[in-house]
């Protein structure tokens, strides 16, 4: 199961470098198509409409617990990927907004796919470093490709930098099929594993709801507008942004790694899931508001270390918070879980890119903005740790079944 988690990671890499390449070529796109900064927030904000509501409306969930998880992923993958290469031939705003709206459709099944596959393959004390690896790639993917957007696009242009992206989505799409795991657990769901309504009467389904919506607010006002921002306000040259904005991504990634690595460890060694994951939730949340300094100080190298231990502290959250979900859902149910958590949260992509166009035209700076995002990650830590009181199997019946079943084939596996 390792090379497939290997394969997963490196999805989850380029999932968030196809939807962060806006924001990396945005002022030469904006250039290009004669873009004010409210068009380029609504243009950046147009992925997460299908993204999210695919998820929120049950299909992306239906797609993943009722067929073949593992074909519903390559299917996403090869469509955000043909998207995203078709994207670097236009020359048409509302083409261009189109691509997007696609590009959302084919990325919304890939978190409650990893989900299905994680909670059905990986026992609890090796879900958190399984999810932080995917995690990691997630932040990893805005990390290298706003290094390499930066450094390449002022010397071959954004367009050939879409083109390349779309062809690495589709070579990925070729061995996924080729590696994909074979378990039966990951075929198609029976009924009973597909309780929709079971999943919908659960409290804490909405807890972690708010939880995520409010982190992803933060989480994707760094991949929209960050680069923007060092561009516009901190009049960092497009290398230097670059550099920076990479840093930013590969913080949260490794803190991620190391963060889910010590909270497996520490299950394993006899703590309980709600202490450990509520911990990491916790504490990295309410440090993550520190972003707030970053707008507020003068002096660029403090600001930017300060940025930089926001971000370690946000990979501290990141690394726990899908574990939280798939102890909570437990195998059959994971899928739908995920999706309509992931549908509402992934609503923070339509407001936090819009609401920051909105504000910065309308204020001439970017404080309203960064304390917006200081102030959902304050209301997303009280969610994780007054909102859910424990960690652990709401969904019962078939899913307590898998769950057992997935933890000692896990075990065996691993």
């Amino acid at each position: 199961m390792w090379r497939a988690l290997a394969l997963l990671v490196l999805s989850g890499l380029l999932n968030y470098v196809d939807r962060s390449n806006l924001s990396i070529g945005a002022t030469d796109i904006q250039r290009d198509l004669h873009l004010s900064n409210y068009q380029l927030g609504v243009l950046l904000s147009a992925f997460f409409w299908p993204y999210a509501l695919s998820q929120l409306l049950y299909i992306a969930g239906w797609l993943v617990d009722r067929l073949n998880v593992c074909w519903i992923l390559a299917a996403g993958v090869a469509l955000w990927s043909f998207a995203t290469g078709v994207s670097g031939l236009v020359n048409s705003l509302v083409v261009l907004f189109a691509l997007r709206l696609l590009l959302g459709a084919g990325e919304s099944v890939a978190y409650p796919g990893y989900s299905r596959i994680i909670v059905n393959c990986f026992p609890e004390h090796h879900r958190g470093f399984s999810n932080a690896a995917i995690d990691a790639g997630t932040k990893l993917g805005p990390a290298i490709g706003a290094l390499l957007g930066g450094l390449l696009i002022p010397r071959v242009g954004w367009r050939i930098f879409f083109v390349v992206l779309g062809i690495a989505g589709l070579i990925w799409t070729v061995v996924w099929v080729l590696w994909m795991p074979k378990s039966a657990r990951l075929g198609s769901g029976t009924r009973a594993e597909s309780n929709f309504g079971v999943v919908l009467r659960q409290p804490e389904l909405y807890w972690t709801a708010i939880g995520l919506f409010c982190s992803n607010y933060f989480w994707y006002f760094l991949i929209t507008w960050l680069p923007p921002y060092l561009e516009q306000e901190r009049h960092f040259p497009k290398p230097k942004m670059a550099v920076f904005s990479s840093l930013s991504y590969l913080s949260i990634a490794l803190s991620s790694v190391a963060s889910g690595w010590l909270s497996d460890r520490w299950i394993a060694r006899g703590g309980s899931p709600t202490l450990v994951r509520k911990t990491f939730a916790g504490c990295g949340l309410g440090l993550s508001t520190v972003l707030i300094a970053v707008q507020v100080t003068n002096d660029v190298t403090i600001a930017m270390a300060l940025l930089l231990f926001a971000c370690v502290a946000f990979g501290m959250y990141t690394s726990n918070v899908f574990a939280i979900s798939q102890t909570l859902a437990g195998p059959g149910a994971a899928g739908q879980w995920t999706g309509v958590q992931n549908g509402f949260a992934n609503l923070a992509g339509v407001a936090a890119p819009w609401f920051t166009g909105w504000i910065t035209q309308q204020t001439g700076d970017f404080f309203l903005a960064f304390l917006a995002s200081a102030t959902a990650v304050l209301i997303s830590a009280a969610a994780y740790v007054f909102g859910i009181r424990r960690i652990e199997l709401r969904i019962m019946g078939e899913s307590r079944q898998g769950l057992v079943s997935a933890d000692k084939s896990g075990s065996q596996s691993l």
